[in-house]
């Protein structure tokens, strides 16, 4: 049955809830706002991300215009990933979300254990 009250999801947040419901995006997001800018404090940061995934949510990122990637005149060369304007008008939903997360005890429980089939 469909819901005659219930307009469509915009395009528009389709769009922007796609790139946020990319596995690791927000935490990306999360540790930039909070000054990580380089690849490994990136890494540290997030946690287990594997190293190729992190190369390509970085990329998404920047493509999205989010990021901005900044190769540092250097020796060795540096590359820094920094918030765009764009990515830091996203910091009201990442506040918001480590709000709700901080205050919802189900968010903060230990997920369910995989049932053993025993009693």
């Amino acid at each position: 049955m469909r819901c005659r009250q219930c307009s469509p999801v915009p395009e528009e947040v389709r769009r922007a809830a796609g790139l946020l419901e990319r596995r690791w995006t927000v935490s990306i997001l999360w540790a930039s706002s909070e000054g990580a800018s380089r690849f490994n404090e990136l890494k540290q940061a997030v946690g287990e991300i594997p190293p190729r995934t992190l190369a390509q949510r970085l990329l998404e990122l920047e493509q999205a215009g989010l990021l901005e990637r900044r190769v540092l005149d250097a020796r060795p060369p540096r590359v820094e990933y920094v918030l765009t304007p764009d990515g830091l008008r996203l910091r009201a939903v990442l506040d918001a979300l480590a709000i709700y997360a901080g205050a919802n005890t189900r968010v903060n429980a230990s997920p369910p254990r995989a049932s053993t089939g025993a009693p």
